[in-house]
C-alpha cells in the first residue's frame, strides 16, 4: 500500500494506492517511470510493477491498481539463486526496464509485450577467458544509463567490484523515442568523419554506425525528401547480424605521456566499488564512483563515446512469422589486446572513431569520513539535484551529504570563464549519528524533488517511519568567493581617534587669552581711586578682565552644562565595566580552584597510565619482531580476499550453481517429454551417449564447484585463525 501524502505539508491523505494481489516480498525500492504511469516495487525476493491507470476498483478509500510480476522465472525461481543487483527505468522509454543481475547479464524488459522474457540480453565478459587476475574484475555491482548527449543516450555504463567501468554502446529499447535534431547531429557527424578520415579502422567503425542508424531510424536516410519536418524518431527493432556490441573499457585516466598506474588508482580508495552515477552537466559527462570505504571518485569523460562492434560474433535473434525481431541476445566482450592509453598530445585523428574507449579526466577525490564499523562496509546511494545538476546528494549510514562541483573542464571552457580550479564543496545536510559513540540509524528512503516555483526539496524516511522534508538553498551555491585584497586595514590608534568624540573644545582647553595691559602711567601709584583718572583706569582694567576671564568662564560653564549628561553616561559605563571586570575576576578565582583540582587529577591519571604502559611493555608479546615484507604482502592479500575476493567468489559460485540447476531441470524436462512422445520404441543410443557425456561434464562441474567451496572454506578458516592469533 502506498500513501501519497506528507503530513507536514498537507493535513489529509491525497490518495492511497493498493496492489490487486498480495506481494510475497518486502519492498525496499520504489521508482516511478518517465510519464508517471507505472511504479516499480522491488525487493530481494521479488519484482513487481503497479500500473496507476486502468484501475480495477475502490476498496475502503484505497485505489486498487493492477500489479504484475517481472522476470519471475529468471530471478525469483525456487531452483534459481540469481540476485538482482540494480533495477532502473530507461530514460527514453515508458515501458522498458533495465536489470543487472549477479550472473553478469544485463537484461532489458519491455512491459508492453512480454513480462517474463527479456527483450534484450547482454552477457558481460569484460576479461578474456583464462586471463582473470582476480574474481572482483568479473563481478558487476551497478550500472547507469547515459544522458542527453550525442552517443551517451545509447550508452550503458557498467561498474565492476574492482572499480573498473565499461561501456555498452549502442543499446536502444525497441520503440523508444528520440529527438530529430539529436539523431541528425550524430548521423551527420558520422558521415562527415567517414569522408574526411584516412584511418581505415575509423572508417569501418563509422560505416557500421551509419548502417545501424539508417536501419534503426529509417527516416534519417530519407532526410532530403521532407524527413526533416519530423520532431521525434521512433527506434525500430534492429541489430547487426554478424557482429555483437563490444565492451569498451576499462576506462583509464588520461595522462601526459606516461602510463597510468592502475594499482595506484585502486589503492586510493578503500574496500570495493558499490555504486555508480552518470550525470550530464552542460557539455560535460561526469561519472561518480562510490566505494565502500566512504570515498567518492569523480571523473569526467575526456572524449566522446562512439559505438564499437566485435565482428565475427553474431547475436542470437528471436523473430516472429514475418521475420520481425522480437528479442536479441549476445555476448559482449572487450576487443583483445586493445588497452592503449590516450595521452593529451595525441591528435583527434588517432582517437576519434578508432574504437578506443574514452579516457577519464580526474576531477576530485572526496572522502565522506563515514562512521567506521568493524567487519562491515557502507552502501552509498547517489542522486542528482533536479534543479542544479552540479549538486549531488549521497545517502549513507551516517546521513545525507551534499557535494557541489565548481569546476567542469568543457563547460568552463565553452563559457569563456577564467576561473581557477576549485575543489568540490561538501556539506552535511542530515546526520543520523547522535554522537561518536552512538550507532547510526540509517534512512530507509530518500528522494530529491523540485516544484514549479523553482525550489528544491529533499524527502527522507527514517527508521521510526517519520518523514523529513528539507528545503535546499539553490541561488548562491555556485557563486564564486570574492575577497577584497585592496582594502586597507586601519590601525588601532586611528580607530581610537575616529571612535572617540570631542567632549570639550580645544579652545577652552587652551585657557583664556593673555591680557594685554595698557601702558602704565608714571604717577599711577599716586592716583587715588576717587579721582577721575583713577576711575578711568579701573574701568579700563575691569573691561579687559571682563572681556577675557568672565567670557571664558561663561563658555566653560555652557560647555560643562551641555556635556554633563554625556559625561555622566560615560562615567556610568565605566562603572558598569568595572563591575563586570570584578565579577569576572571573582569567577576566575572560583574556577582556579577547580582547575587546580583537574590538573592534580590529570597528573595522577598520567602517572597511572605510565605505570600501565610499563607493565604492558613487560608482556612477552611486545618483544615480537615486526612483520617482514613478505608477511605484510600476505596479510594484505588476506585482507583483500576478506573484503572483495571472497564475496566475488561466493557470487560466482552462486551463479554457477544457478546455471547448473537450470540446465539440470531443463534436461530432465526434455527427457520426460521425449519419453512421453515416443512410447514403446527402442532407445536412441546416440542421444543416450550425448546424455552420458552431459552427465559426466555436469559431474566434473560439480567436483570443480566442490573444490572451490573447499578452498573458500580453507580461506575463511585461515582468516579466522589469523584474526584470533592477532
Amino acid at each position: 500500500m502506498i500513501k501519497n501524502h506528507v503530513r507536514t505539508l498537507f493535513p489529509f491523505v491525497i490518495e492511497v494506492l493498493q496492489a490487486d494481489v498480495r506481494l510475497p516480498f518486502v519492498v525496499n525500492k520504489i521508482s516511478i517511470n518517465r510519464n508517471g504511469s507505472a511504479i516499480l516495487l522491488a525487493g530481494s525476493d521479488g519484482l513487481c510493477v503497479m500500473y496507476l491507470y486502468g484501475r480495477a476498483s475502490m476498496n475502503d478509500g484505497a485505489t486498487i491498481c493492477r500489479t504484475v510480476s517481472i522476470g519471475s522465472q529468471i530471478y525469483f525461481n525456487s531452483n534459481n539463486i540469481i540476485r538482482t543487483l540494480e533495477i532502473s527505468w530507461h530514460p527514453y522509454s515508458d515501458t522498458h526496464l533495465g536489470i543487472l543481475s549477479s550472473d553478469s547479464v544485463f537484461r532489458l524488459f519491455d512491459l508492453s509485450s512480454a513480462l517474463g522474457q527479456p527483450e534484450q540480453e547482454y552477457y558481460l565478459q569484460p576479461v578474456e577467458p583464462g586471463r582473470c587476475r582476480n574474481a572482483s574484475s568479473i563481478c558487476p555491482v551497478d550500472f547507469s544509463f547515459g544522458g542527453d548527449h550525442l552517443w551517451d543516450r545509447f550508452s550503458i555504463f557498467v561498474l565492476f567490484s574492482d572499480g573498473s567501468i565499461y561501456i555498452l554502446c549502442p543499446v536502444v529499447p525497441f520503440g523508444s523515442v528520440y529527438k530529430w535534431e539529436s539523431m541528425l547531429e550524430i548521423y551527420s557527424d558520422a558521415q562527415t568523419f567517414r569522408l574526411k578520415s584516412a584511418n581505415p579502422r575509423a572508417v569501418s567503425n563509422s560505416n557500421f554506425a551509419i548502417s545501424w542508424l539508417e536501419a534503426t531510424f529509417p527516416e534519417l536516410h530519407h532526410q532530403e525528401t521532407g524527413g526533416g519536418n519530423l520532431s521525434a524518431l521512433k527506434a525500430q527493432p534492429y541489430t547487426l547480424f554478424d557482429a555483437s556490441i563490444s565492451m569498451q573499457g576499462p576506462l583509464l585516466n588520461v595522462c601526459h605521456g606516461g602510463e597510468e598506474d592502475s594499482e595506484a588508482r585502486v589503492t586510493e580508495c578503500e574496500g570495493r566499488a558499490v555504486s555508480l552515477l552518470y550525470n550530464t552537466i552542460s557539455k560535460d559527462s561526469v561519472l561518480v564512483t562510490a566505494w565502500s570505504g566512504g570515498q567518492l571518485q569523480i571523473d569526467a569523460l575526456a572524449d566522446e563515446i562512439q559505438p564499437v562492434w566485435v565482428v565475427g560474433s553474431p547475436p542470437r535473434l528471436c523473430v516472429d512469422s514475418c521475420d520481425r525481431i522480437l528479442g536479441v541476445a549476445m555476448i559482449c566482450e572487450s576487443i583483445p589486446g586493445d588497452r592503449s592509453i590516450v595521452t593529451l598530445d595525441q591528435t583527434p585523428d588517432h582517437t576519434v572513431w578508432s574504437g578506443h574507449p574514452p579516457p577519464l579526466l580526474r576531477l576530485a577525490m572526496v572522502d565522506l569520513a563515514l562512521p567506521g564499523k568493524k567487519g562491515s562496509s557502507s552502501l552509498i546511494s547517489m542522486f542528482v539535484d533536479p534543479l542544479i545538476p552540479e549538486r549531488i546528494y549521497t545517502l549513507h549510514d551516517g546521513g545525507i551529504d551534499s557535494i557541489v562541483l565548481h569546476f567542469l573542464p568543457f563547460t568552463n571552457q565553452t563559457s569563456d570563464k577564467d576561473e581557477s580550479i576549485r575543489t568540490p564543496s561538501v556539506h552535511s545536510v542530515l546526520s543520523t549519528c547522535q554522537g561518536q559513540s552512538s550507532r547510526p540509524s540509517p534512512l530507509f528512503g530518500f528522494v530529491a524533488l523540485s516544484d514549479s516555483f523553482g525550489y528544491s526539496w529533499i524527502v527522507g524516511l527514517t527508521s521510526s517511519q517519520e518523514c523529513i522534508v528539507l528545503e535546499m538553498k539553490s541561488w548562491d551555491i555556485l557563486l564564486p568567493i570574492l575577497v577584497d585584497t585592496e582594502k586597507k586595514s586601519t590601525s588601532l590608534d586611528e580607530s581610537r581617534d575616529v571612535d572617540t568624540p570631542d567632549i570639550i573644545s580645544k579652545e577652552l582647553l587652551d585657557g583664556p587669552k593673555p591680557v594685554l595691559l595698557p601702558p602704565s602711567l608714571p604717577k599711577l601709584r599716586s592716583i587715588t581711586a576717587d579721582s577721575i583718572e583713577g576711575r578711568s583706569t579701573l574701568h579700563q582694567y575691569f573691561k579687559l578682565f571682563h572681556e577675557n576671564y568672565v567670557e571664558y568662564a561663561h563658555k566653560v560653564y555652557f560647555e560643562l552644562k551641555h556635556h554633563g549628561p554625556h559625561l555622566k553616561k560615560i562615567i556610568e559605563d565605566q562603572h558598569d565595566r568595572l563591575r563586570e571586570a570584578q565579577q569576572k575576576l571573582l569567577k576566575v578565582e572560583e574556577k582556579q580552584e577547580k582547575l587546580e583540582e583537574r590538573v592534580s587529577r590529570t597528573t595522577e591519571l598520567h602517572s597511572l597510565l605510565e605505570e600501565r604502559l610499563q607493565r604492558l611493555r613487560k608482556l612477552p608479546g611486545m618483544h615480537k619482531r615486526p612483520l617482514s615484507k613478505a608477511e605484510r604482502e600476505f596479510k594484505s592479500d588476506l585482507d583483500r580476499f576478506t573484503g572483495v575476493e571472497l564475496d566475488a567468489l561466493h557470487s560466482s559460485i552462486e551463479a554457477l550453481n544457478a546455471r547448473l540447476q537450470r540446465y539440470t531441470c531443463s534436461l530432465q524436462n526434455n527427457l520426460s517429454n521425449q519419453q512421453r512422445q515416443i512410447p514403446g520404441r527402442r532407445k536412441n543410443y546416440v542421444q543416450d551417449n550425448q546424455i552420458l557425456d552431459l552427465q559426466s561434464s555436469i559431474s566434473k562441474l560439480s567436483i570443480v564447484n566442490g573444490e572451490n567451496t573447499k578452498k573458500v572454506k580453507l580461506l575463511e578458516s585461515a582468516l579466522q585463525s589469523r584474526e584470533s592469533s592477532s
